[in-house]
């Protein structure tokens, strides 16, 4: 009888493939979590930037929310353009930029009257990294004149009185309407804008001893307009004086 050959068995080269889909699997798992994760902590630091953000604004102002001539901070848009810990040193530049905004509005608080008073109209507006404090130019000069009027004096040093301390470069920018300018002094609104904001910057020089290294002067004219020049109302708002801080490095983005 003849002996009953045995076969040998071939070998599973494809065993290596379950491991692998296990793998796979594994590791896609781990990036859905890991997604998760990240979707959560984006949507709790929004949510407490918003928060902070509102408690830095209406807590402890004295009242001052219910003027109408104060902006606080802008409420559109998330600034927040990074993972994990930048978003942490983001919320704390916006945090050191609310601080000081709410120091120079404490400070203004006596000057923040409605636009019928005799004192200036002030703006005070932040874009998490530099502050604006923006003041009516009918108040604190004479139509077609650049020579400061007594009672902006006042307003520019409680301003300084905070500002200057800071140690930070100082810009301030003169802006016109574009009515057409009646002065044989000044020929036109690119000159009135600059000599405006030339003689702000000369008495905050000559009064809080501010290095000049520190302190810059631009003049837009009517270029730069923030309402319409087709009503009263808007000619009046964009003759201004616009003094800017940048308390935290950037992009060098200038938003305002």
């Amino acid at each position: 009888m003849g002996k009953r050959q045995h076969h040998e068995e071939h070998e599973n080269h494809e065993r290596w493939l379950v491991s692998y889909a296990d793998f796979i699997t594994l590791l896609f798992a781990f990036f859905v979590v890991m997604y998760a994760v990240s979707a959560v902590d984006q949507k709790r630091v929004v949510e407490i930037e918003r928060a902070v953000r509102f408690a830095m604004h209406f807590q402890g102002t004295g009242g001052l929310a219910e003027m109408p001539l104060f902006k606080g901070p802008p409420s559109g848009g998330n600034c927040m353009t990074t993972l994990g810990k930048g978003k942490t040193w983001n919320i704390r530049d916006r945090l050191e930029v609310e601080t000081k905004r709410r120091r120079v509005e404490r400070a203004l608080k006596p000057f923040l009257l409605k636009p019928t008073s005799s004192k200036p109209v002030i703006v005070i507006e932040t874009d998490g990294r530099r502050l604006l404090i923006r003041m009516a130019a009918t108040q604190i000069f004479d139509p077609a004149s650049a020579v400061l009027r007594p009672e902006a004096m006042p307003v520019l040093d409680a301003i300084m009185s905070e500002l200057g301390p800071l140690g930070k470069p100082i810009r301030i920018q003169g802006h016109t309407d574009n009515s057409r300018i009646r002065s044989k002094l000044i020929k036109s609104n690119w000159d009135l804008s600059a000599l405006r904001a030339a003689s702000v910057v000369n008495y905050i020089q000559n009064a809080h001893r501010i290095p000049s290294d520190r302190l810059s002067v631009g003049g837009y004219g009517e270029s730069r307009p923030i309402a319409s020049n087709d009503t009263a109302d808007g000619r009046e708002r964009n003759r201004r004086i616009d003094i800017l801080v940048e308390i935290k490095p950037g992009s060098g983005r200038n938003v305002f």
